[in-house]
């Protein structure tokens, strides 16, 4: 279970990494020159088959233009089925808020 959860913070990370780096117009390459890092690294990143050196966070950070902690913001990037069964939970646990839960879907979907 923690292996699997390891993989899914490193795939998450590098999602949100390059979701980063292509918002602020940066390739691959410019990005590791500014994080002083191998662009090959940045690559491994991106695809979740490295971890970031934690000494390296706050040049990213800077060079893409973040706090450190928005770095590790990527509930929007979770699959689809890590998503729903994490609704499903909020809902199993909060069972007075279903109505609640249901307007707000049937307003978002009319």
């Amino acid at each position: 279970m923690y292996y699997k959860y390891m993989e899914d913070i490193k795939k998450l990370l590098g999602k949100r990494i390059k979701e980063l780096r292509l918002k602020k117009g940066l390739s691959q390459e410019q990005l590791a020159e500014l994080v002083d890092i191998a662009e090959r690294n940045i690559s491994k990143i991106e695809c979740g088959t490295n971890f970031l050196r934690a000494d390296k966070i706050p040049k990213l950070s800077r060079a893409l233009d973040v706090q450190p902690h928005e770095l590790f913001r990527f509930e929007h990037l979770k699959e689809k089925e890590n998503l729903l069964e994490e609704i499903i939970d909020i809902l199993h646990q909060n069972p007075e808020k279903i109505s609640d839960f249901y307007k707000l879907v049937k307003a978002l979907t009319s």
